[in-house]
């Protein structure tokens, strides 16, 4: 049985607000997503900006055969103590843990970690993310091992990654992102990171569009009206109908795959 730590990225206020709306947090949709694919690994959880015994985490890192570090609504580039722990704890872990799949907010501080660069982007991705491509190098990697070279995916960010790590590589990317995800060693750790979500639904994109709708038309301005949100989120649920669950979570199966 393989022993996976799961690194929750959002601070405890956000994760409450989640929970009061009947929102999974980023932690339990993974938690699902990899019980659908295996039951055969230990999973241990830990949040770098609040868990006071950060510390053991620190001192037990060698004992995972994988870390997954997931999503938050933070913004890397804000000078916070949570996101200064975050930065920290990933810096051990690329010290400590041989795999690493970064995912979204994870890849954000897996490469900030690693020296590389974030930045806001001049676009967002609200709930998906259109035709991903795979480029050659990326078709040449295990972590597309089956994939479809254009893809949609669910998403949800407002930052990009502009400059890689030493030695990072990009494997694919859309119009959106030039940095979809990426592939990058550092001490004797392989970083997988993803700019998108593939174990998270489209249910849920949606569910967090409508708890967020709000925030995204006044503040963001990502939306003119209630109505071009109602309008996105009916792609979102045509995506829904021609989504195949397993090819859809491709990329976390192959990283477990490779642990074996």
């Amino acid at each position: 049985m393989k022993k996976i730590l799961i690194v929750e990225g959002n601070i405890k206020k956000e994760n409450k607000n989640f929970s009061n709306a009947g929102i999974q947090t980023h932690t339990e949709s993974l938690k699902d997503s990899l019980s659908y694919l295996t039951n055969e690994l230990a999973l241990d959880v830990v949040n770098p900006s609040s868990d006071v015994d950060i510390l053991n985490y620190n001192n037990n890192l060698q004992k995972y055969d994988g870390l997954i570090w997931g999503g938050s609504s933070l913004n890397i580039y804000n000078d916070t103590p949570e996101i200064r722990k975050q930065i920290e704890f990933m810096k051990n872990c690329q010290n400590k843990v041989k795999n690493i799949l970064a995912i979204c907010w994870g890849m954000q501080v897996a490469v900030t970690a690693a020296g590389g660069q974030v930045k806001k982007a001049e676009k967002p991705h609200i709930g998906i993310a259109k035709e991903i491509e795979i480029n050659t190098k990326g078709l040449n990697h295990p972590l597309y091992k089956g994939k479809s070279r254009k893809f949609n995916s669910p998403a949800f960010n407002f930052d990009e990654v502009i400059k890689l790590p030493e030695k990072g590589i990009c494997l694919a990317s859309n119009k959106v992102n030039k940095v979809q995800s990426l592939y990058f060693e550092i001490n004797n750790t392989k970083v997988w990171g993803l700019q998108y979500h593939p174990e998270i639904t489209f249910e849920k994109m949606i569910s967090l569009i409508e708890f967020r709708k709000k925030k995204l038309i006044e503040i963001r301005k990502a939306f003119k009206n209630e109505y071009d949100v109602e309008e996105h989120i009916s792609l979102l649920k045509d995506e829904i109908l021609i989504t195949d669950k397993r090819k859809k979570m491709l990329e976390l199966q192959n990283w477990l795959n490779q642990l074996n």
